[in-house]
This record gives C-alpha cells, sequence and structure tokens, in this order.
C-alpha cells in the first residue's frame, strides 16, 4: 500500500481497534521508515494512555489501555545478538495476554514469538509517502 503519513495513521488506529489481546504484531523497515509512528497510531486505536515512544534504548515500553489491556511496545534495534532477545521476556509478555508490538523483530531470532501479524515499512517514491507490506 502507498500511504501518506495521514493514511498511516488511520490505517495503524483501525488495526488497534481491531486489535484482540493476546496479539504479536512484528513492524520491520529501515530507521526513519514509520515504525515508531505506526506504533503510535495502533495505542491511538487501542485507546493506551500516553504517547507511545520509542523505546530504542529502554528496550520495551508498558502502556495500558482503559479496559485494563496491557500493551508492550519493544524495539530489537540495539540487540547486538539475538542471544540478548531471550532478556526481553516475551514468553512472559505473551502470558500476560498482552499485545506485544515489535520493532526490529528479525533481531530476535529463536526468542521472537509467533507473530500474529507482521508489517514491512519502506520509503515511497515521494518523501512524504510510505510503502507498507503486510509479510503475513
Amino acid at each position: 500500500m502507498h500511504l501518506s503519513a495521514d493514511a498511516l495513521s488511520q490505517f495503524g488506529e483501525t488495526l488497534g481497534r481491531e486489535l484482540a489481546a493476546p496479539a504479536v504484531i512484528g513492524l520491520s523497515g529501515e530507521l526513519g521508515t514509520g515504525k515508531t509512528t505506526f506504533v503510535q497510531a495502533i495505542c491511538r486505536g487501542l485507546g493506551a494512555r500516553g504517547l507511545a515512544t520509542s523505546p530504542t534504548y529502554a528496550l520495551v515500553h508498558q502502556y495500558r489501555t482503559p479496559d485494563g489491556r496491557l500493551v508492550y511496545h519493544v524495539d530489537c534495534y540495539r540487540l547486538r545478538a539475538p542471544a540478548e532477545a531471550q532478556d526481553l521476556a516475551f514468553d512472559d509478555m505473551v502470558r500476560d495476554g498482552a499485545i506485544v508490538l515489535i520493532e526490529w523483530p528479525e533481531r530476535a531470532g529463536p526468542w521472537l514469538p509467533p507473530l500474529h501479524r507482521h508489517f514491512r515499512l519502506s520509503y515511497g517514491e515521494e518523501p512524504d509517502i510510505r510503502e507498507l507490506e503486510e509479510i503475513r
């Protein structure tokens, strides 16, 4: 899909409204393609409290929705090796019945939980356009 920033945001919010926990969503793509922006839109659709910010250094941020569901935003970009993903406790997140949004999921290697959906963002031909592809 070729999406403007507004259309990407609308798609993310719609996706968030439709997500049922537990769910694990992977978001792949180059730096700056809008993965965190997409996560923010999904969180808005879920009604999560607070603005979702990039967990690049913390690796994991946690949010709650008004109905009490947990949302985890994980950024695997800074993992130096897949084995470091073992410390992220993906099993606990899934066992909690949470919605888990994972940027750079490919870096988690064998510790990545099964993805319910996986999206790839890339730059479009115009500066304000992104390509969004659902991988699975």
